[in-house]
């Protein structure tokens, strides 16, 4: 069953990369997500500097794109679906009375 396949692939472990040094000393260490079907997920990266300890997180910008996209479209929807229910403008309609 599909179920019993997709319960075989990890989920939520954390995959941390090699360290790795920079020009300035300091040490990078990558972190990311393995997905179900996706394959892995960048979270962000410890940054080790001078005995410190920073953590940046990545930013995935084609999920905020597409959230702002799907947002416009469901937008326009409601406003055509409003429009042709009644729309803003006066009825104006020639009546002949006898």
């Amino acid at each position: 069953m599909l179920q019993d396949r997709l319960n075989e692939f990890p989920t939520g472990t954390l995959v941390y990369g090699q360290p790795y040094e920079t020009a300035d000393g300091s040490t990078v260490i990558t972190v990311a997500t393995n997905g179900r079907l996706l394959g892995a997920r960048p979270l962000g990266v410890f940054v080790v500097h001078g005995g410190e300890v920073k953590w940046q997180a990545a930013v995935d910008e084609t999920r905020i794109a597409l959230l702002a996209v799907l947002s416009g479209l469901i937008a326009a929807g409601l406003t055509t679906a409003a429009l042709f229910k009644r729309p803003p403008w006066p009825d104006l309609r020639i009546i002949q009375r006898h």
